[in-house]
């Protein structure tokens, strides 16, 4: 077994709490970061994920991503880099499962819609917002709100895509409340969490995209990066039909990918020979991620994907009905907040812009087919076009 490296995150030197644990708990024998992915997956807000948008609204297929098995398959892939580089395995684990907990029904539709619909009380941000979940929203124990995760977890899915100068309201509410960090840069193993998200959506939407006949295999392949992978796909597997080969090409690109990610974050390390986390934190910059030309090549690939499949009119129709949604909710509600369900009336608070931000922490919460449910509801009859 592999001795951990002196600058993985140490749980016996964590920073510990908001609220201290009680004298007498039994919890078995579990480290801080363990008890922490745990107390993710046993949370209400995972469970929902399996109902919330990855990049298709609603599909008619069981074939499909949606966040929470992209969520599995990000720290599926952060697992494999962080026992590479002898990191935490646990806390990476534990921020992968955790980075799309705060995201809206409808994916970045309805982001965007609810973002608008927030504006004068401070805006949406899901990466905040996945913090406000975990510290504020879930009640999972008597005498605190939010799950009380380690400083560790919270300072990396605050810092999910590096330092934060300038926070919002939400992410500087539970900073003033415990203190983050936040301009300095994460652990090792949320940065290797971020890059591990990168990989997963880059491939997986391509898997999906073929899927659904949004993308055809001859225009994927034409693109640089997985051109590369393709034809070592062929060379392997010269007598197969093209069509059989798609998921093996999802796979040989996955691994490319993760190989030159740890490849470049062993030559950044061995660049500045950090001997503590606090090292990696202090470094300045990334330790972490794609070499320089594996870094362009995939941003040629997320330029690709946003052109033909994020922005496919089939994706737009879909889009704009679920904006729709999620903009409907948000004037319904902040119009009559009497229209809440009684637990969340009960906690409204009195002005603004406390009133709007609890709104918005209600529709943050919904899954799509409960948002599609309450618009009927509320609102009135909306059809979603078909899904693929």
């Amino acid at each position: 077994m592999m001795l951990p490296a002196p600058y993985a995150a140490d749980p016996a030197t964590s920073r510990g709490r908001l609220h201290p644990p009680r004298e007498g708990e039994t919890r078995g024998p579990r480290d801080p970061f363990q008890r922490d992915r745990d107390r993710i997956i046993h949370s209400i807000s995972f469970r929902r994920l399996r109902h919330k948008t990855q990049v298709f609204v609603a599909p008619d297929g069981d074939h499909f991503r949606v966040r929470l098995t992209h969520s599995l398959e990000v720290a599926q892939i952060g697992r494999t880099i962080a026992r590479s580089l002898g990191i935490n395995e646990d806390l990476t684990e534990a921020l992968c499962l955790a980075h799309d907990i705060g995201h809206p029904p409808f994916g970045h539709a309805g982001e965007d819609a609810l973002e608008a619909a927030m504006a004068s009380v401070g805006g949406f941000d899901h990466n905040a917002h996945t913090l406000r979940t975990l510290t504020r929203i879930e009640q999972a124990y008597p005498e605190h709100d939010g799950l009380n995760l380690s400083w560790e977890t919270l300072e990396g899915l605050a810092k999910h895509n590096g330092p934060v100068m300038r926070p919002n309201w939400a992410l500087a509410e539970i900073d003033a409340g415990f203190p983050l960090d936040l301009q300095s840069w994460p652990s090792l193993e949320a940065q290797v969490a971020a890059v591990a998200d990168d990989i997963a959506y880059d491939n997986h939407d391509i898997d999906d995209g073929l899927r659904a006949g949004l993308l055809s295999l001859d225009e994927v392949i034409a693109v640089p990066l997985v051109a590369i992978s393709w034809d070592r796909v062929r060379a392997r597997f010269p007598g197969l039909p093209a069509e059989r080969l798609a998921r093996e090409l999802v796979r040989e690109q996955i691994g490319l990918m993760v190989n030159d990610v740890i490849d470049e974050t062993r030559r950044r390390i061995a660049a500045i020979a950090p001997r503590s986390a606090g090292d990696v934190r202090r470094a300045g910059r990334p330790l972490s991620g794609f070499s320089e030309a594996m870094g362009e090549q995939e941003r040629t690939l997320k330029r690709f994907m946003q052109a033909r499949l994020y922005h496919h009119p089939r994706q737009q129709e879909i889009s704009e009905r679920a904006a729709m949604i999620v903009a409907g909710l948000a004037e319904a509600y902040m119009g009559k907040p009497e229209l809440l369900p009684e637990h969340w009336l009960d906690d409204l608070p009195n002005d603004q812009p406390g009133r709007g931000r609890h709104v918005g922490d209600f529709i943050a919460g919904m899954t799509d087919r409960y948002a599609l449910s309450r618009y009927r509801e509320l609102i009135g009859p909306i059809s979603m076009p078909d899904g693929f």
